[in-house]
């Protein structure tokens, strides 16, 4: 019979956890003290945490049957942290996991949460982090909460705060993609009907992939402005535009061919790709702006320009045309929203 977390002691359970997790190069000392000592050589240290909650964040159970793993937790909660430290340019140096579990939780759905959690850090080429620490609860939902540090390396941080008339918008990564897999867990389609890009859209919404090369590497060419899109295109748009005083104005032509990626997936789940590619969020990837006279990084897709707001407010337009109250409008996602 398969043990649950109320058989266990805090103890035992954590025998059982921090073995399966990665030691990465840059942590003095790691679990087993009251804290853990990361290494700074930079002097500076980016950090960053995030908490998914059950039923909230995640379902346990789909409604079209998919059951979220704890492997598929451990990597998003990896993925999601290592995303918003790349986005600053930084690169990764430790996490520190709370758990907060109810008593009836699977051992082993925790040990799959541990090993995702590691396979998240090594396979997304965050070799420098490791686990470094953590805590443990009871309670009644599953809550897991990361916070990670990173280092600059001696780089300046690209803030949302720089982008400049004149500057080219971009993106990293997958855009739209996670929001398609959401559609089609909450769909009547069941897992043993996926075809090859169904699949490819679940995968991408349980175990984001984050382009965590290319943050450093944007900061190296120049970025003058850089964040993680997590809760859509324009709704983060909206959160750049704010912070530079600017307006983003996005190329419809080229979010089309975005959204044509997607569209076996919206014919069968009967919803327009360009929705995805424009609201959908947890895709992890990269918005950035550089200078109009430079070459963008590899990877970097040209989406738009960044022009001046004039008299108006900071805000998002597609070609041309606006988008009313991008940040607190309902476009794209929000923790809070009923």
């Amino acid at each position: 019979m398969t043990p649950t977390v109320d058989q266990l002691s805090e103890s035992a359970l954590l025998a059982r956890i921090f073995p399966r997790l990665p030691a990465g190069t840059s942590t003095l000392l790691g679990p087993g003290d009251d804290s853990a000592i990361i290494a700074s050589p930079d002097g500076r240290t980016v950090i960053s945490i995030d908490t998914q909650v059950q039923d909230r964040d995640f379902r346990l159970a789909w409604p079209n049957g998919y059951a979220t793993t704890g492997y598929d937790v451990g990597w998003k909660a990896a993925a999601q942290n290592l995303s918003d430290i790349n986005a600053m340019g930084a690169e990764a140096t430790a996490m520190v996991v709370s758990l907060t579990l109810p008593g009836t939780t699977p051992v082993a759905w925790v040990e799959g949460l541990a090993d995702g959690l590691g396979a998240a850090i090594l396979a997304l080429g965050a070799g420098r982090c490791s686990v470094a620490g953590g805590d443990l609860s009871g309670g009644s939902e599953i809550v897991v909460t990361v916070a990670v540090t990173g280092s600059l390396d001696g780089r300046d941080p690209v803030l949302r705060s720089g982008a400049r008339p004149g500057d080219v918008v971009a993106v990293c990564g997958n855009v739209g993609w996670s929001a398609a897999g959401w559609a089609l867990q909450e769909s009547g389609i069941a897992p043993p009907n996926y075809t090859p890009a169904l699949q490819h859209a679940a995968d991408l919404f349980n175990r984001p992939q984050p382009p965590l090369v290319a943050g450093p590497a944007a900061a190296r060419a120049g970025a003058t402005a850089m964040m993680d899109i997590s809760d859509g295109l324009l709704r983060d748009a909206g959160r750049l535009a704010a912070a530079s005083g600017t307006r983003l104005d996005l190329d419809g032509v080229v979010l089309g061919r975005l959204a044509e990626r997607l569209a076996e997936c919206g014919r069968a789940l009967g919803a327009d790709p360009l929705q995805w590619v424009l609201s959908g969020g947890e895709d992890h990837g990269l918005l950035s702006t550089f200078p109009a006279n430079g070459a963008l990084p590899p990877s970097f897709i040209g989406i738009g320009s960044v022009v001046s707001a004039g008299a108006g407010q900071p805000a998002v337009s597609l070609d041309g045309r606006n988008f009313k109250s991008v940040v607190d409008g309902a476009v794209g996602w929000d923790h809070f929203a009923v």
